[in-house]
Formats: C-alpha cells, sequence, structure tokens
C-alpha cells in the first residue's frame, strides 16, 4: 500500500504548488477542477476497482501536468517559452503535451476494465474500444471547454489557450489521438505485464473467457 501513499502525496504536493498564486484564479479554478473531479472518482472508486500502478501512475502524470497547466496557465508556461523562444515557434505549445496525457489515460483505463472484467470478447477488440472512448472523451472535452467558455463570458484565446490558433481545437484531438495509439502501439505490453504482475491470472481467466464465448466448431 506505500506505493499508493506516495502517488497521493506527491498528488497533494503538485496540487498545493499549483494553486499558490497562480497566473490568474479564475483560469486555475476552471484547469484544476476536473482534475480534483477526476482525483475524487479515482479516490471513492479505489476499493471498489484497484488499478495497476502504472495506471495510477500516468494518471499522476496526467493530473501534475494539467495542474502545471492551471498554475502558469497552457499559453504560458514557462519551458515552453523558452521552447517557443530558442526554435522559434509561433506559439507556446504546452498544451499539446497535456492533451497527449489526456489521450493516455481513457486508453489505460478502459483497456484495464476490459481485460480485467472480461467484459469484450476478444483481445483485438480491448484496443479498439478503449481507443474509441479515447476520441470521445477529447471530443468531450472539447466541447465541455466551449459550453464553459460561452457561460463565463471568456474569449478562446483566454479560457482554450488557442493563441490565434483557429485550429487549435482541431489540434487538441489529433495530439489525443495520437497519445491513445501510441499508448496502444508502444505500452500495451508493458501495461499487459504490469496487470499480470499485480494481480495474477488475469490473462489466463481472459483468455478462458474468450475461449468460452466462441461459438463451438461443428
Amino acid at each position: 500500500m506505500k506505493k499508493y501513499y506516495y502517488l497521493l502525496f506527491l498528488f497533494f504536493v503538485c496540487l498545493a504548488w499549483s494553486g499558490i498564486r497562480p497566473f490568474d484564479y479564475w483560469i486555475w479554478i476552471g484547469e484544476a477542477a476536473p482534475v480534483i473531479l477526476g482525483f475524487l472518482v479515482v479516490l471513492f472508486t479505489f476499493n471498489l476497482f484497484r488499478f495497476s500502478v502504472f495506471t495510477y501512475i500516468a494518471i499522476l502524470v496526467s493530473c501534475c501536468v494539467m495542474l502545471i497547466g492551471a498554475h502558469f496557465t497552457f499559453t504560458r508556461e514557462p519551458l515552453f517559452d523558452w521552447i517557443r523562444d530558442f526554435f522559434g515557434q509561433s506559439r507556446n505549445n504546452y498544451d499539446k503535451v497535456g492533451h497527449f496525457i489526456q489521450g493516455v489515460i481513457p486508453v489505460l483505463v478502459a483497456r484495464e476494465i476490459f481485460i480485467r472484467k472480461n467484459i469484450l470478447k476478444g483481445y483485438k477488440w480491448v484496443s479498439f474500444i478503449s481507443f474509441c472512448i479515447c476520441l470521445s472523451t477529447t471530443v468531450t472535452y472539447e466541447l465541455v471547454e466551449f459550453i464553459a467558455c460561452k457561460l463565463a463570458g471568456k474569449t478562446p484565446d483566454t479560457f482554450l489557450g488557442a493563441q490565434g490558433d483557429i485550429w487549435d481545437s482541431q489540434w487538441d484531438m489529433l495530439f489525443a489521438t495520437i497519445g491513445g495509439l501510441v499508448t496502444i502501439f508502444f505500452f500495451r505490453k508493458i501495461h499487459d505485464r504490469i496487470i499480470e504482475k499485480e494481480f495474477p491470472g488475469t490473462f489466463e481467466r481472459f483468455r478462458h473467457f474468450i475461449s468460452e464465448s466462441q461459438p463451438a466448431s461443428r
């Protein structure tokens, strides 16, 4: 259990730092609220369904990326300001990091639930449906940002971090898509190994579930 307490400690350290004199408290509230809501969901479902430490670490990284963006705003993150100036880029691209991670988390969460709960009858279906969830999640997030921006009376430059880019939402969805694909093609086997190590017999039960669901040969 110690590893979970370490992750919890790191989350609260990052949350506390993020909330100390942010660039704009209203922007901080808007960007930090989904992180806090997600944390509460993970916390209250911990005893109902405990994910692998790999997934929890990815969730923590995602939270930290969001909280750093909430502190500085995604358009003014200092490291990516320096990268912008050094490489002569037209904008601060820190938000792309956030959306890349945004694509990683739904895939990890979905595929772990599908595999361990024996929900889908096929390993390839696990990847495909997890990726579809990744796409639907990022589209939903963009719509929520748009609605929140309208209700708050904010301009896109202030709330969405468009920085004058008319394709900002499309870029966000693209990088989330890339994050989901990278997870499926490069992190899938690592994820599987850690799941099997922490929850022995998971894949044997999954293969048995698949074989039972196959129609009997005549």
